[in-house]
């Protein structure tokens, strides 16, 4: 029997992504494990899928100044620690890392064992963790052509995203009689990632008005950012964060206004729903968002709004023009989703290299 260990955490973004690989493998046959830190979304999301899961120590690598910058370098030594343990008791054939800060112990570990490491990179550019990680790596497997240029040696494979199977079975009448909407006015999916996005919560609240007078809205908040005084509200649906039901939301949405976190959009490219993008700024990251959102727009999947504009005269001008030109991106999207296989690419590297440890 094969075996995987896969890594990866911070986000459900880089938790998600492997469990459609999961799925794969499990089918036919293979044995898998996950390390995570135990304070991760991660943990919670894979033990509840029936995986083992280990946790390990994990520090984050900072590029500012921080006092956690003198402890957490320890705790990085400490998670390759674990995760050397880990790794002799379970004895993979190949790990998969999906990327964040408890991967980079986890592949150190798989190195100093001999264990084929396989990397995916999400965004246009790698994130620190990755850039750690990729020279210790055999093959990194990414979502953008764009990346393969960043990625030094023969290493890069454009796979793109691997998409849970799942979420291209929703059932949109499913969704419209859960949410008691109607058949006569479109639906806009709105959602700022697994924590929300204030800036875009804020802007939605206050075009509310204009925007249920020609839609209907579906707004994922994030955690604790629910306003109890729009509840009620006719044509008008505030959740946190979906863990069921999403597969259903997708496909009844029409549009969808989210940050650019790559696992959204790809999603969205798969189902082929027309993207207004407000990627996180420059001032609030390293500008990965940004990237993405620019990619997407020039091979006319997306609109992209800055947030430096975001408000919500802006936001509702501009889901009329996405809405009022849904087909000319969903045209743009087909081909692309026609011929997208991430899973069964990536699937495929993780067998080669398994079979080349034998």
């Amino acid at each position: 029997m094969n075996k995987i260990v896969f890594t990866g955490g911070g986000s459900a973004g880089h938790v998600t992504p492997n469990l459609a690989l999961i799925g794969e493998l499990r089918k036919s046959g293979w044995s898998v494990d996950y390390i995570g830190s135990a304070e991760g979304i991660e943990r919670g999301i894979v033990e509840g899928t029936g995986i083992p899961f280990h946790a390990i120590s994990s520090g984050k690598l900072r590029r500012y100044i921080d006092l956690k910058n003198i402890s957490d370098p320890f705790k990085v030594v400490k998670g390759v620690w674990d995760a050397w343990r880990v790794l002799g008791r379970v004895k993979p054939d190949v790990v998969f890392s999906k990327g964040g800060f408890v991967t980079v112990p986890v592949v150190i570990a798989s190195k100093l064992r001999g264990i084929p490491v396989i990397i995916h990179e999400s965004d246009i550019t790698p994130g620190l963790a990755n850039r750690i990680s990729v020279p210790l790596a055999g093959r990194v497997c990414v979502n953008f052509p764009e990346t393969v240029k960043h990625i030094k040696g023969d290493k890069a494979v454009y796979t793109g995203l691997p998409i849970r199977r799942e979420l291209l079975e929703g059932k949109a009448d499913k969704a419209r009689m859960d949410l008691d909407f109607v058949r006569t006015r479109p639906v806009v999916l709105v959602m700022g990632g697994s924590l929300g996005a204030k800036s875009i919560n804020q802007a939605v609240r206050e075009a509310l008005p204009e925007l249920l007078k020609e839609y209907q809205v579906i707004h994922i908040c994030g955690k604790g950012n629910v306003d109890d005084t729009l509840n009620g509200r006719r044509g008008y649906k505030q959740v946190e964060f979906l863990t069921g039901g999403l597969a259903d939301m997708l496909a009844l949405a029409d549009v969808a206004v989210s940050r650019a976190g790559a696992t959204s959009i790809f999603e969205f490219l798969v189902l082929k729903k027309p993207m207004l993008l407000i990627p996180l700024s420059r001032n609030a990251s390293r500008g990965d968002q940004i990237l993405n959102a620019e990619s997407f727009a020039r091979r006319g999947f997306a609109q992209v709004l800055e947030e430096e504009e975001l408000n919500a005269q802006t936001l509702l001008a501009r889901v009329r023009d996405l809405y009022a030109n849904r087909s000319a991106y969903a045209a743009a999207m087909e081909q692309e989703a026609a011929d997208f296989d991430a899973t069964g690419k990536i699937v495929g590297l993780i067998r080669e290299a398994a079979g080349g440890r034998k």
